[in-house]
């Protein structure tokens, strides 16, 4: 009887680590929810066989338990992999993850190259004989450049407290706002 326990118990290792690492390396919802399924499994045969070893029956509500909360599991994730899109079940790699958002920037910039080329070809047939619109690098640069400048204006003309109540027209006592500061 005891080899007969220790090849059981055996075999439930490693069918519990075999799930394990299916349900690590995946790569769908599906392989998961299974080795997730067979480890629940693994688990309520290991107590089924202590409970057979020891020769009690006082863990047998314990086995019912853990027998429907697989059950329940498994149902309840099968419903939700029933609805997923198409691809959506996999777990990407990095690499996948960095290539997918790289495509989608890509996409997303030609997309704008398009727009801005079709906006200059309906100006240009609009206006033909205005001037020609600058390339959108040069234009940025202006940009940059012209939003420093109003930057730097900006900061230079707000005026201090002091200068804000002879513009204003009001006049401060100089000497309470000496005494705070």
């Amino acid at each position: 009887m005891t080899v007969v326990l220790l090849i059981c118990a055996a075999l439930l290792t490693v069918a519990g680590v075999l799930a394990l690492i299916r349900a690590e390396r995946g790569p769908s919802m599906l392989d998961r929810t299974v080795a997730l399924d067979i480890v629940v499994t693994v688990v309520v045969a290991a107590v089924a066989l202590y409970a057979a070893a020891e020769r009690r029956t006082d863990v047998v509500p314990i086995l019912v338990v853990l027998s429907l909360v697989g059950f329940v599991g498994s149902v309840t994730i099968s419903r939700f992999a029933s609805v997923e899109p198409e691809g959506e079940g996999r777990v990407r790699s990095r690499e996948e993850i960095a290539q997918e958002e790289a495509e989608r920037i890509r996409a997303e910039e030609e997309a704008e190259r398009a727009r801005r080329a079709r906006r200059a070809k309906e100006a240009e047939v609009a206006h033909p004989d205005a001037e020609p619109v600058a390339p959108v690098e040069a234009r940025r640069e202006e940009e940059s450049a012209g939003h420093a400048a109003d930057a730097q204006a900006s900061s230079a003309e707000v005026p201090h407290d002091d200068d804000r109540a002879e513009h204003d027209g009001t006049e401060h006592d100089r000497t309470d706002e000496g005494s705070t500061r």
